[in-house]
């Protein structure tokens, strides 16, 4: 029988996600609207949000937070185009993001020397063999495959070569060993809930002396430019922005950042991601149709949860429609590359009760499809 009762919030997206528990945008301040992003005001909030940024992760001294234009990827894309050529570049992809970085590598800046190690949905190359020599770029989080790197131990502290890392479906949901990390980029559309457009990169003092001591070869855009005359822009890092960034969404991102201060900060934060995985991990052990696609639990993500199903693609395709015309989850296929399956966002932002109610509906909408 259809279940009865349905998720208070059916919005499980792997992003944009869903907006945090009691969000409502009239209570948003508004006061920085129809004002310029340069003047005092705007200046002041861009600076809020770099500032409680570093406070809810965290964040070592000397490190910078600056906010850049086009989401997560311009601000990976930032970062490789004013960081990479100087050395070897060892590239790890496991998924479609993490394949789309080396093609970017390999195609575009078309450098000589790199070493591309790869491993299918669902598994991690071998992290012993990269060499920390040369620079390394890599995602925390495959967020269309559900795999996640399980620690930073594979990571010398003593490495010679910077580490980039992608980490847009993590940060804020998982342990980032920052100290081994030298640029970190996300967007916060993924697990704080964020409006989209915008990318925040994140430098170690180690990847603000390269930039002060290496100059790509190739020429830079303008909306790529992190230094003049060999310095560090550092007024990027306190809050004027390389292009005019929406406010609104600044606002909305400051918002975010003030409920994860309220529910006990990154400690909060990836309890209640945790807490969501283990609810979908109970179910899964209790039924044979479903299966993680990371089968290792190690390397689980807790935010982006991916399954596959002992249905054929078609029938993925007819359960989804079924959920979506329920009004019971929405935004649940599997990636477009990725195995056909399901994908279910867990990061804090959704409610525990809110999965739990969702389960039932999976069994239905399974044994729908069968009986069809």
């Amino acid at each position: 029988m259809k279940p009865s009762v349905r998720p208070n919030n059916p919005n499980f997206s792997s992003g944009p996600c869903s907006k945090r528990p009691g969000y409502d945008v009239s209570q948003l301040d508004l006061r920085v609207l129809g004002r310029s992003h340069r003047s005092a005001l705007g200046s002041a909030v861009l600076a809020d949000a770099i500032d409680k940024t570093h406070q809810v992760l965290g964040l070592p001294e000397g490190y910078r937070v600056g906010i850049v234009p086009a989401s997560d990827t311009g601000a990976m894309e930032i970062a490789m185009w004013s960081l990479l050529g100087e050395r070897p570049v060892d590239v790890l992809a496991w998924e479609a993001f993490g394949a789309g970085w080396v093609n970017d590598i390999e195609t575009q800046l078309k450098l000589s020397h790199v070493r591309t190690m790869s491993a299918d949905y669902g598994q991690l190359p071998d992290l012993q063999k990269v060499n920390f020599d040369h620079d390394v770029v890599f995602t925390w989080n495959g967020t269309t495959s559900g795999v996640k790197v399980p620690n930073g131990d594979w990571i010398p502290q003593d490495r010679q070569g910077l580490t980039i890392c992608d980490a847009t479906s993590a940060v804020f949901a998982m342990e980032m060993p920052w100290e081994k990390l030298d640029v970190v980029t996300y967007s916060w559309q993924k697990v704080l809930g964020g409006e989209g457009a915008h990318g925040v990169m994140i430098l170690s003092p180690r990847a603000v002396a390269r930039l002060e001591s290496y100059t790509p070869i190739w020429p830079m855009p303008k909306l790529f430019r992190l230094t003049n005359n060999g310095k560090l822009v550092e007024s990027i890092f306190k809050g004027s922005t390389i292009n005019t960034p929406s406010m609104l969404c600044v606002v909305d991102y400051v918002d975010a950042l003030d409920w994860a201060a309220s529910i006990g900060g990154l400690p909060g934060l990836i309890a209640r991601s945790e807490a969501n995985l283990a609810v979908l991990s109970e179910f899964v052990a209790q039924r044979s149709w479903i299966h993680f696609l990371a089968e290792d639990p190690a390397l689980r993500s807790n935010t982006s949860v991916c399954f596959t199903l002992d249905v054929t693609p078609a029938q993925v395709k007819r359960m989804v429609e079924l959920l979506e015309q329920e009004a019971v989850a929405y935004d649940i296929s599997s990636y477009r590359d990725a195995p056909a399956g399901l994908r279910i966002w867990c990061g804090a932002t959704v409610e525990s009760s809110d999965l739990t109610a969702l389960l039932p509906w999976l069994d239905w909408a399974y044994q729908e499809i069968q009986a069809s």
